[in-house]
């Protein structure tokens, strides 16, 4: 007997797009229109004195773990693994001095912990999740 497939539908409480970021990703998946690009998808990666740190790229795939948010026309993607910590996300996109960028906010509020970087000082919530 086969496994049912893993299937989950997103909501703005747990993974929230702001506005300014959603334009900015409307933007990019408008410039990779030729290359058949189905979704943005979010993603951890560990490592740091900050911990995870959270990224994205696009995707053409889909797999069986992954979690969808349909969000203004657009689709992001996250495995299970991802939104374990990240639910309760905010992503944002700030235009500053040093550069533009995507934001991942509320990222140590979502696993419960301080917003501080123990091993640095650094503060939480910079771009990447990691320390500064």
């Amino acid at each position: 007997m086969s496994q049912p497939a893993y299937q989950y539908e997103l909501s703005e409480t747990e993974v929230a797009i702001t506005p300014a970021a959603t334009d900015k990703m409307k933007e990019l998946l408008a410039e990779m229109e030729e290359d058949e690009v189905e979704a943005i998808r979010v993603f951890i990666a560990g490592g740091g004195c900050g911990g995870m740190s959270y990224g994205m790229t696009f995707t053409n795939e889909r797999t069986d773990y992954d979690s969808v948010l349909d969000h203004d026309g657009m689709k992001v993607y996250v495995d299970a693994v991802a939104l374990n910590y990240m639910r309760g996300v905010e992503i944002d996109f700030v235009d500053q001095p040093m550069g533009a960028s995507f934001v991942f906010n509320n990222v140590f509020a979502a696993t419960g912990g301080s917003g501080a970087c123990g091993a640095c000082g650094g503060a939480g919530g910079v771009p990447g999740g990691g320390c500064a």
